[in-house]
């Protein structure tokens, strides 16, 4: 937002280019800008007719009776009270003479000086993008940081700080508030996504803008503090809210398959981590159980080998054996001798393994 520097920046002229600027206060002080010299004058004139109708109040001593009444009521008017929660600003003759609290006080009456009183401790709002009191084109309206449009209202919560600050420098705090305060919400809302401001980041843009505003019064000394800004509405602007409503049920859709698919993988992959797991043991097993075996065959070459070094015939002969046991274990043997009696040399054996088989049960009819 541009401050017009020559005017004194948004809070009106500095004191020593014109009239102090006063908040709207209690003037409990009993100041008039409209009355001075000349009104003065005409009350002792006014006096001095009506006691010159009086008896014996003619001539001279009227007129002294006359001002010394006058001058004593002008006295009077300079008692003032102040109330706890309030700050009294004296100025004499416009410039800054002291500041007053709580209690009763007396200042020299006007024109010489005059009192302001503030109240300090109050917390007041005020309300910027209503559309009740302004356009929705003329403040609500703004341009975030992905090119969108949202009208949005928020209410300003402040109270003063500095009372003198207050006095001189702030014209309209209202109107101070509603310009700084739209140009704050408008430098943080022209950084945030649309969706942002829309759902979950009002928060952070509340504090932003609240911390902007505070530094923008302080840099003009407003002697205002800033207590919060309250987002009021976010919304889209009329003509395309069904467009966002569209696009919002799309984002919802779309965070509803995603965590489907979140929940199906959180699912899936520990079940495929286990069974690889499984599967990983079990080469492991296999692994182990062939090296094993092969390092006991290897082994008990190894024995043989060395037998079959100290007994070349025997061991041969052992090995021979075995090896047709082993051939001939599971097959059917004819024993064939040539020097045997009958055809072919064809021995006859009893099958003594077949008559160790016990016999099939027989059948019940």
């Amino acid at each position: 937002m541009a401050w017009n520097d020559k005017s004194g920046g948004p809070w009106g002229s500095p004191p020593g280019g014109g009239e102090p600027r006063r908040p709207p206060s209690n003037d409990r002080g009993g100041s008039s800008p409209n009355k001075g010299p000349n009104d003065f004058e005409a009350m002792l004139r006014q006096l001095q007719d009506w006691l010159g109708q009086i008896p014996g109040f003619g001539g001279g001593l009227g007129v002294l009776i006359a001002i010394a009444a006058v001058l004593l009521i002008w006295l009077i008017t300079g008692f003032y009270t102040v109330s706890p929660n309030e700050t009294a600003v004296i100025q004499r003759f416009g410039a800054l003479a002291r500041t007053e609290t709580q209690g009763l006080h007396y200042r020299l009456p006007a024109p010489i000086e005059s009192v302001t009183i503030v109240d300090v401790t109050s917390r007041h709002q005020t309300e910027i993008g209503s559309l009740s009191n302004r356009g929705p084109t003329e403040v609500g309206t703004m341009l975030t940081g992905d090119s969108n449009i949202v009208e949005l209202g928020f209410v300003v919560v402040w109270q003063v700080r500095d009372p003198v600050q207050f006095v001189f420098k702030v014209a309209d705090p209202d109107d101070v508030l509603q310009r700084a305060g739209e140009s704050a919400m408008r430098e943080v809302i022209g950084q945030t996504d649309v969706q942002r401001a829309l759902n979950e980041g009002r928060g952070q843009i509340e504090t932003a803008s609240a911390a902007i505003l505070q530094s923008t019064l302080d840099r003009y000394d407003s002697g205002i503090q800033i207590a919060a800004i309250q987002l009021q509405r976010v919304d889209p602007p009329a003509p395309v809210v069904d467009a966002f409503h569209d696009v919002q049920r799309a984002r919802a859709d779309l965070e509803q398959a995603r965590n489907d698919a979140e929940r199906y993988r959180n699912d899936i992959v520990p079940r495929a981590r286990g069974d690889a797991q499984k599967i990983i043991q079990g080469a492991n097993a296999y692994k182990d159980a062939t090296v094993a075996k092969a390092t006991g065959e290897a082994k008990q070459f190894d024995s043989v080998l060395d037998a079959y070094k100290q007994s070349r015939d025997v061991t041969a002969r052992r090995l021979y054996i075995e090896t047709m046991e082993a051939i001939l274990q599971n097959s059917r043997k004819v024993v064939i001798d040539p020097n045997a009696e009958g055809k072919n040399g064809v021995v006859p054996y009893l099958p003594l393994p077949a008559l160790n088989t016990p016999a099939p049960a027989a059948k019940v009819q």
